[in-house]
């Protein structure tokens, strides 16, 4: 049973920093390309960054490119986000899955609000 369990979301001031991370199970994590994707508030879910099977090699939203950093543990099963520099628009919930369809079922995400 594929499970994803993500955390280190909380409440931030503007310029602000946070770690996410997400410990997956029940499938080949080294496997697997990683990304990070968010949902806020009224809007659709969006691809955040991705991090290849090794760690070798990242993508980013045009948005957080400068500001996040994707990267991996592959002996601990876990994906990471580092958020630098964070700003109001970064709030929303925050997932880990596989970089493409088919997606394992979601986890419940990891909330972030960045407010002053």
């Amino acid at each position: 049973q594929v499970q994803l369990v993500e955390s280190g979301g909380g409440l931030v001031q503007p310029g602000g920093s946070l770690r996410l991370s997400c410990a997956a199970s029940g499938f080949t994590f080294r496997a697997s390309a990683m990304s990070w994707y968010r949902q806020a508030p009224g809007k659709e879910r969006e691809l955040v960054a991705t991090i290849t099977r090794a760690g070798g090699s990242t993508n980013y939203a045009d948005s957080v490119k400068g500001r996040f950093t994707i990267s991996r543990d592959n002996a601990k099963n876990t994906v990471y986000l580092q958020m630098n520099s964070l700003k109001t628009e970064d709030t929303a919930v925050y997932y880990c899955n596989v970089d493409q369809p088919p997606y394992y079922t979601w986890g419940k995400g990891t909330l972030t609000t960045v407010s002053s």
